[in-house]
C-alpha cells in the first residue's frame, strides 16, 4: 500500500477510535473503563502521525495530501484537552498524567529504535561498501600482479637457465 493510502487508512481509525471514546465516555461511570479505547486511540494516533511522515518524505503531488493529513492530527489536540478535562473534572488528573507519560516513554523508545535501526543500516552499508572495495583490490591486485609475477618468474627461469650455460 503506498503512503498515503496508508496514512488515510491511519487517519480514518483515528477518527473512528475518537468517535467510539466520544460515545463511551457518555455511558461510563469510571474514567479508569476508557483506558482500553484510550490505548487504541494513542496507538492509532501514532501510527497516523508515521504514515503522514512517509507521505511527507515522499513530497510530489501528495505533499499537500500530507499536509490536510498533518493538519487533522493536529485537530486530535481538541479532543485530547477535552479527554483531559474529563479526568480532571472526575478527579483522575494523575490517570491522565500517568497515560501521557507512558504515551510519551513510547514515543521516546519509538525514536531511539529508530536511530537504531538507521544506525544498523548504516553500518551495513558501510560493511558493504568496505568489502566491495576490498574485493576490488584483490581483483587489481590478481590482475596486475599476477603478469608481474608471471613476468619475474620467466625472468628467474631464464636467469638461471643462462647461469647453467656457464
Amino acid at each position: 500500500m503506498d503512503p498515503l493510502s496508508t496514512a488515510l487508512v491511519a487517519i480514518a481509525t483515528v477518527r473512528k477510535t475518537v468517535d467510539v471514546i466520544k460515545q463511551a465516555r457518555s455511558a461510563v461511570n469510571d474514567v479508569a473503563s476508557l483506558g482500553p479505547m484510550l490505548g487504541n486511540y494513542f496507538g492509532a494516533k501514532q501510527k497516523a502521525l508515521q504514515a503522514v511522515e512517509k507521505v511527507k518524505e515522499k513530497g510530489g503531488s501528495n505533499l499537500g495530501q500530507a499536509i490536510k493529513l498533518e493538519m487533522e492530527l493536529l485537530g486530535q489536540k481538541q479532543f485530547e484537552d477535552e479527554l483531559k478535562m474529563l479526568f480532571m473534572t472526575t478527579g483522575h488528573i494523575d490517570v491522565w498524567n500517568n497515560i501521557m507519560a507512558r504515551v510519551a516513554e513510547a514515543n521516546k523508545a519509538e525514536k531511539a529504535a529508530a536511530q537504531r535501526k538507521a544506525l544498523q543500516d548504516l553500518a551495513r552499508k558501510q560493511k558493504l561498501k568496505q568489502a566491495i572495495e576490498t574485493g576490488i583490490a584483490l581483483a587489481l591486485v590478481f590482475l596486475v600482479g599476477l603478469p608481474l609475477i608471471v613476468w619475474s618468474v620467466v625472468k628467474l627461469a631464464i636467469m638461471l637457465r643462462d647461469m647453467k650455460a656457464f
